[in-house]
């Protein structure tokens, strides 16, 4: 196949990058307009694959989304690209209306145009795979069932209303033109190459250099993780077998509480990089709650494993260990963001720019 994939150079897109050329023969084209959370480094084993190409552009360009259809001809589309920090969504709506919505929007009119002009077998096989987040469905109480493909959507954040919004334009696009797309929902992602002001990165640098480990409320909300390496895996099934007008919600049935995963990387770090000073948990502090903080997020990956021959590989004690030990391992790359982007300071104090995202 030969796949489009919108921002590769992002965290998730990057690892299903990395997974189409270390597991498929497919010819990639990696769409990314190469904003602050993009990171070439993350598919640099992929650009010495010549079935791997980086073409920089936005995703709404409408010229540049033509051009683009017209001179790879993709048998399939991934398109992951979108602003996806909650907390820069309360800060600044309009940019996640902007990609998210406008973005998508633009996308789907330059994969209708293309696919419009290709004859019936090449338009039958075509898919166009949106992938969103478990967020559109807004939040689940104690005691309530996780979601599943059938959950009536409840956004409460920017963030989420603008992927809620990306969801419905792509399932309108196949009601309303034929255009064959299906959606995929996922729950929260951990895993190498996650930007630094995400909660399981921030935690973790943080308590490797010895500073605070901010923790929004109580640290009692719930989110379900998924090892970033199983959902790149699902994502590549999806876009091999998934059928159009299709919902798949992605999951690894392991929820946690914010505290137990903070608690979790503290203890990791006393093994692996024990700090002179005493156990990493006495940098804990409870922060302010942000606006509109979803209680708990979890999916019924049922479905998906089912239809897609599919499940999570690893378990949340195996995949936080492996992502702790990368950021220990890869400190250049972080460090050298955090200059580039923050202009060397520390992330996560309350009142800083950055706070924790889950």
């Amino acid at each position: 196949m030969r796949i489009l994939i919108t921002g590769g150079c992002g965290f998730i897109g990057s690892a299903v990058v990395r997974h189409l050329m270390a597991q498929t023969a497919h010819d990639v084209l990696n769409v990314d307009a190469l904003t602050y959370a993009a990171s070439i480094k993350a598919t640099e084993d992929a650009a010495a694959s010549g079935r791997y190409r980086l073409e920089v552009a936005d995703i709404t360009d409408a010229a540049a989304m033509a051009r683009i259809f017209d001179d790879f001809a993709p048998d399939a589309v991934m398109h992951l690209a979108a602003e996806s920090h909650v907390d820069r969504s309360i800060d600044g709506p309009g940019t996640f209306v902007s990609t998210n919505i406008v973005g998508t929007y633009t996308l789907l009119e330059a994969a209708r145009a293309w696919w419009m002009r290709q004859d019936a077998a090449r338009r039958k096989a075509f898919r166009f795979h949106h992938i969103s987040t478990d967020e559109v469905f807004g939040a689940l109480r104690p005691g309530d069932p996780p979601f599943t493909e059938q959950t009536p959507y409840d956004p409460r954040s920017p963030y989420s209303a603008s992927k809620a919004s990306s969801d419905h334009l792509v399932r309108a696009w196949y009601h309303t033109y034929g255009l064959p797309t299906f959606v995929t929902n996922t729950t929260n992602n951990y895993g190498p190459w996650h930007f630094p002001e995400k909660l399981i990165p921030l935690v973790t640098i943080n308590a490797i250099e010895g500073r605070e480990l901010p923790v929004y409320g109580t640290g009692q909300n719930v989110r379900d993780w998924l090892f970033v390496e199983d959902h790149a895996e699902a994502l590549v099934r999806a876009v091999e077998q998934g059928q159009p007008g299709e919902t798949y919600a992605i999951g690894a049935r392991q929820p946690c509480t914010n505290m137990q995963v903070v608690e979790a990387i503290c203890t990791i770090l006393d093994e692996l990089r024990p700090d002179p000073s005493g156990p990493h948990a006495r940098l804990i502090r409870h922060v302010t709650d942000r606006p509109g903080h979803d209680f708990r997020y979890e999916i019924d990956p049922t479905h998906a494993e089912q239809a897609l021959g599919w499940r999570a590989r690893h378990d949340f004690e195996h995949g936080i260990r492996r992502t702790v030990q990368w950021y220990l391992d890869n400190r250049k790359w972080w460090e050298s963001i955090r200059a580039a982007r923050y202009g060397g300071e520390r992330l996560g104090h309350t009142g800083d720019k950055m706070g924790t995202a889950a």
